[in-house]
């Protein structure tokens, strides 16, 4: 009751769209028993972040969340909005009282500014109080409606126009449209993972998806410079602010790895450079795990898409650490991958084409199906320790946010 009596004196104080709210359906928290209150309140506080800039108000119970604004921002809050996880759908609506008179002159005067041939009413009366039971409200709309719009049809199956009714004790809601949330659970319900970031496309999906679960993410980006480019390293800066947009911030670790690189080029049999590659980057990321509190390393990896991704190769791989390895994409095909990248408009930037260290020693033929005593044999003919060591020490890190390019101007 006094989320509702706020909503009312705040919509005579503040005047501009004040009838006006956005109203938030929770999606899968709404499933959680007796932490539902830590995940709602993650929630509240994500979104208010997101939404510090503009003036809004931010109200929540255990069912609903109501965003307050002011109409010249309803566009960018929409955007908003929708890249936050944890909301299943959300609706622009009008907040009246819930009086049948006042409910049936907001809905007569707001369809009015409706293109439409054919609706349809649905009445939601969560309060039993009153008087009209729902499907004889929705004749007295109906008719209300086909009295007053000339032309206008009901169609129960395909409307062009869904009016939705929601009558509650102090208040009801009246809204046409239902936009489509992120879903998952609020960004940092779970723990820290710690994703490989490259600039393919695979990665940034696999950071989005951990992200949906409600992770928080650092990203570690290995570059060889000079045989990977200062264009390589701003692309992935790039991919690292989409996924930004979904979070508060992403750290980006740039992991210097042309000395380790090219000891394994020097070194190691050609078809067991990118197994051994690949494992000096596990256990930098075990360390890197360790140093910055993250629980499980994420990437992008999807089985048999690369010869280091068959499951002997991940096997292999996977040996030389024991911290848990998610692979969001693992069972995804290539063309799933690439439609949740465009998506989440990181799909243009990762196939520019500049190459990462995955990249720049491709051997012709890679072992698909590699022996631990032959990768472990390859790899001690040099001193990989003391590198991954220099490695660590040498990261640069940097915030990533979705705002500007300010914090990157010192390190490139």
């Amino acid at each position: 009751m006094v989320v509702f009596l706020l909503v009312n004196m705040l919509k005579y104080v503040r005047g501009d769209n004040m009838d006006r709210v956005i109203l938030i359906k929770y999606g899968e928290l709404s499933t959680k028993k007796d932490n539902r209150n830590y995940f709602i309140n993650t929630l509240y506080n994500n979104l208010k972040n997101k939404l510090n800039k503009y003036d809004v108000k931010i109200h929540k119970d255990r069912a609903r969340m109501y965003v307050e604004f002011l109409d010249k921002d309803l566009n960018d809050i929409k955007n908003i909005v929708s890249k936050v996880f944890g909301i299943h759908t959300y609706h622009i609506a009008y907040i009246v009282d819930s009086d049948s008179n006042t409910i049936k002159e907001k809905v007569l005067s707001a369809v009015k500014e409706q293109k439409f041939i054919t609706f349809k009413v649905e009445t939601k009366r969560s309060d039993k109080k009153f008087p009209i039971h729902s499907q004889d409200y929705n004749r007295v709309l109906g008719g209300l409606i086909l009295k007053n719009i000339p032309g206008s049809k009901v169609d129960v199956h395909n409307p062009d126009l869904w009016i939705t009714v929601e009558i509650r004790e102090n208040n009801s809601f009246i809204y046409f449209n239902s936009y489509k949330g992120s879903g998952g659970y609020p960004v940092g319900t779970q723990s820290k993972g710690m994703l490989m970031l490259s600039g393919g496309i695979d990665s940034p999906v696999a950071g989005y998806l951990a992200l949906k679960r409600g992770m928080t993410l650092d990203a570690v980006y290995f570059e060889a410079m000079p045989h990977t480019s200062i264009e390589a390293r701003n692309k992935v800066i790039s991919l690292c602010k989409k996924l930004s947009c979904y979070t508060d911030h992403i750290n980006l670790h740039i992991v210097n790895f042309t000395p380790i690189q090219e000891e394994i080029y020097k070194s190691a049999r050609e078809d067991y450079m990118i197994t051994i590659m690949r494992r000096m980057m596990y256990r930098i990321m075990d360390k890197l795990c360790h140093k910055y509190k993250g629980l499980v390393i994420v990437n992008g990896e999807s089985v048999g898409q690369v010869a280091s991704q068959t499951l002997t190769s991940m096997n292999v791989i996977n040996s030389v650490t024991n911290m848990p390895v998610i692979r969001p994409v693992a069972c995804f095909d290539k063309l799933e991958i690439m439609d949740i990248a465009r998506n989440i408009d990181t799909y243009d930037i990762s196939i520019i084409p500049y190459e990462d260290c995955c990249t720049v020693f491709v051997p012709r033929h890679p072992a698909i199906n590699p022996k631990l005593s032959i990768a472990e044999s390859e790899e001690n003919k040099f001193d990989y320790n003391s590198l991954i060591e220099k490695a660590i020490d040498t990261i640069n890190t940097i915030k990533v946010t979705s705002e500007d390019d300010n914090e990157f101007k010192e390190l490139l």
